[in-house]
C-alpha cells in the first residue's frame, strides 16, 4: 500500500471512529502518525470490533484521567450507536473499582455531560457540530484550531 493510500485509509477510518469530517492536515509529524499509523493501521485492523477498542480506549483514558479524551469517545460511542447511555454508565462502575473513585465518577460526570448535551440538542433539533468536534481534538493535540493553522 501506497503512502497516499494509507493516508487515505487513515484518515477514512478516523472519521468512521469518531463521526468526523477530519482533514488531511500536511506537514505535522504528529498527525501524520496519528492517521497513518494509528487510524490507517491499527484501528482499520478487524481483529477487534470497534466497540471493543472504543471500550478499551475508553478504560486507557479513565485510567490516566484524561476526561477531555473520554469526552470524545464516550460522545462517539454514542454516536455510532456502539455503547448505550446505560452501558457506559456501567463501564463507569466498573472501572471504579479498578481505578478508584476520583476516575471513575470523572468518566461517570463525562458520560452524564454528553448525554445531556446530546438530549438538549435533539430537544431543539441542532445537529452534530462536527466542525467543532474536529477543531477541539485538533486543539487537544496542536493546541490550535483548524482555523489557526
Amino acid at each position: 500500500m501506497s503512502n497516499d493510500e494509507l493516508r487515505q485509509k487513515g484518515l477514512a477510518k478516523m472519521n468512521e471512529v469518531y463521526g468526523w469530517e477530519m482533514p488531511d492536515i500536511k506537514g505535522d509529524p504528529y498527525f501524520d502518525l496519528t492517521v497513518d499509523h494509528l487510524f490507517g493501521t491499527i484501528w482499520s485492523d478487524s481483529s477487534l470490533s470497534m466497540r471493543e477498542k472504543r471500550i478499551m480506549t475508553l478504560a486507557c483514558v479513565t485510567a490516566v484521567g484524561r476526561q477531555d479524551l473520554a469526552e470524545i469517545q464516550v460522545n462517539a460511542a454514542m454516536l455510532n450507536g456502539e455503547l448505550e447511555a446505560g452501558e457506559l454508565k456501567e463501564i463507569a462502575v466498573f472501572l471504579t473499582q479498578y481505578l478508584g473513585f476520583p476516575l471513575g465518577s470523572g468518566l461517570n460526570g463525562t458520560v452524564d455531560k454528553v448525554v445531556n448535551k446530546r438530549r438538549k440538542a435533539a430537544e431543539t433539533g441542532k445537529a452534530e457540530d462536527r466542525k467543532a468536534n474536529v477543531n477541539a481534538a485538533v486543539k487537544m493535540s496542536s493546541g490550535r484550531t483548524l482555523d489557526e493553522r
